[in-house]
């Protein structure tokens, strides 16, 4: 018997176009069957079309669907064999046999429907609406810095890059310090961060040294990184939230000559993230640009690719 068909925002290599000629996608054990209700283009899916991963497929991971009961539930993107040592141990997101929604060998969620591990799901609230519960995936990955580093109320940090992660890593940084500065290159993109958190033009800070404790370089280029290192104090921390695809280079001799601690920083807390989103401790309303349909999803994904937009919605159900 034929599957139904639906339509998704394909990847071929070549170009990102939207196909209505996909099979209706079909659960397999332990798996459950989610229509997107609305799901956010992020760096990443912008990454991906630059060679990023070599994937090929549905793109999209930051998403909200509801399952055949109605209820609504966002997803973890890493999916885990949960038999293999690292499974066993807890680090699923680290599982060497894993897919990644979007990302790694499992179709994402720039669909009418997408097919997730049910151990990956959590139920959103009430409280969330679809536009904010989009969020939870990028939040979670802001979380994820103060999981990793201990931050307290004196240290000085900075977060590179004026995208959506990096206003979102500077917004979650400022719940546990006051002394937080957004560094980037669009002023109208840091006012985004808001008054309690001092805004940096890149230029203003192009001769600086060793001057934060803990710098995050969420800025999607090459040279975030030597721009970390060169503003950390000697045996500070640097974090990287950074992929970018192809190749780049950087001296090493002043993480040694500093001491410095570079963490990799990746997935994070989803129920942080959720809980945080439901007592509306972290604004994210003001970082959704444009919201498309999902017939209009290669125009969104193009708007997306825009400099300056922040956040692009597309909204698949109604």
């Amino acid at each position: 018997m034929l599957r139904p068909i639906m339509r998704g925002l394909f990847w071929d290599g070549s170009s990102v176009r939207l196909r209505r000629d996909l099979a209706s996608v079909q659960a397999r054990e332990g798996e459950v069957v989610l229509r997107v209700r609305s799901v956010g283009i992020c760096d990443t899916d912008l990454q991906i079309v630059r060679g990023y991963m070599g994937f090929r497929g549905v793109l999209g991971h930051e998403f909200v669907g509801v399952d055949a009961q109605g209820q609504r539930y966002v997803a973890e993107i890493n999916n885990a064999c949960r038999r293999c040592a690292a499974c066993v141990a807890g680090r699923t997101s680290h599982c060497p046999h894993r897919t990644v929604l979007g990302i790694v060998d499992h179709d994402g969620a720039m669909a009418d429907e997408v097919a997730v591990p049910r151990a990956n799901l959590h139920a959103v609230p009430e409280a969330v609406e679809d536009h904010r519960a989009v969020f939870v995936e990028p939040l979670a990955a802001a979380f994820q810095v103060i999981e990793q580093v201990r931050v307290t109320d004196t240290d000085r940090v900075a977060v590179l890059g004026d995208g959506k992660l990096g206003i979102l890593c500077a917004r979650v940084l400022r719940t546990v310090t006051p002394h937080v500065t957004l560094v980037g290159r669009h002023a109208h993109k840091l006012a985004l961060a808001g008054d309690t958190i001092t805004q940096r033009r890149s230029s203003e800070l192009s001769d600086a040294r060793h001057t934060f404790d803990v710098v995050v370089d969420a800025t999607g280029s090459p040279s975030g990184l030597e721009d970390a290192v060169r503003l950390t104090r000697p045996r500070g921390t640097v974090v990287l939230k950074t992929t970018v695809a192809g190749p780049h280079a950087l001296s090493l001799a002043p993480v040694v000559i500093d001491e410095l601690t570079v963490v990799g920083s990746r997935c994070g807390p989803f129920a942080r993230a959720i809980d945080a989103l439901a007592r509306d401790l972290v604004d994210v309303r003001s970082l959704v640009s444009e919201v498309f349909p999902l017939d209009r999803a290669e125009e969104a994904f193009a708007c997306a690719s825009t400099r300056g937009v922040a956040k692009v919605v597309i909204d698949v159900a109604g």
